[in-house]
């Protein structure tokens, strides 16, 4: 399925999302507050997690195409040594951000790399890593940011983007669905909607309107920001509207594809 945003764009919210991450954290009264949305978390262990994963990534984009995690991944995971005053952690992260954003653009949007996902709907590139890594930012914003008590919306551009990523690269597999066959609708009041349709062959999804006659076995509908946060299990489904077998979408949740 093509990328709905340029691998410049990518790039742009991936700096802006990692911007509005530091300014959570060079604000926050105490590093140790917890996070609600992420148990067992203190802001500081979201910190770690987060400017570890651009580093993580880093290394994997920039060790180019590979059977499993590379060893430079690793590496980088185990020297992460990670400061705790303030000002010296805002600007690890910042470094952060800055390895992954340099390490896309020397691999450029077609650039191999291993990824953990399955190469069914989203390729094994660079620019795959960037479109999910603009979602890791904004959702980990989004946790930062409830942690102080404010959290805000998704930005649309974002949002709109990380339904279909979410869709194509965390769920598409070619493991055998487990139940009845289902067919789940997952709408924006924005306008664009997809449809995830799981049975014996995997999981895939596909941009709505379909064909007329093919009625899905349940729907949901938010805003784009709000069926990220659900997708990411930030919010439940009474938060939104949903139609048909909601016990599908628990059944979603569940579902453990390399289990």
């Amino acid at each position: 399925m093509q990328n709905t945003l340029e691998f410049t764009d990518l790039l742009r919210l991936i700096d802006e999302r990692s911007s509005a991450f530091r300014a959570v954290v060079a604000s926050a009264p105490d590093l140790d507050v917890q996070v609600p949305s992420c148990p067992d978390w203190t802001l500081a262990d979201l910190v770690q997690h987060l400017g570890g994963g651009d580093r993580f990534w880093a290394a994997i984009v920039g060790a180019g195409p590979a059977d499993g995690p590379p060893a430079e991944a690793a590496a980088a995971r185990a020297a992460l040594v990670v400061p705790r005053e303030r000002e010296a952690l805002v600007a690890w992260l910042e470094e952060s951000t800055r390895q992954l954003l340099d390490a896309l653009r020397k691999a450029g949007p077609d650039g191999g790399c291993w990824a953990w996902w399955e190469e069914l709907q989203s390729p094994l590139t660079a620019g795959t890593v960037a479109r999910h890594r603009v979602q890791e930012s904004a959702v980990h914003t989004h946790d930062a940011q409830l942690a102080l008590g404010g959290p805000k919306p998704l930005p649309d551009v974002v949002a709109l983007d990380g339904v279909e990523e979410f869709l194509t690269t965390c769920v598409a597999t070619v493991s055998p669905w487990p139940h009845e066959p289902a067919a789940l609708d997952f709408r924006t009041t924005e306008g664009p909607a997809w449809r995830l349709t799981l049975d014996g062959s995997g999981a895939r999804a596909a941009r709505l309107p379909l064909p007329a006659g093919t009625a899905a076995e349940a729907g949901v509908l938010g805003t784009a920001s709000e069926l990220i946060l659900f997708l990411y299990n930030r919010i439940t489904a009474d938060s939104l509207r949903v139609d048909g077998d909601a016990v599908l979408f628990d059944r979603l949740r569940d579902w453990d594809p390399q289990a």
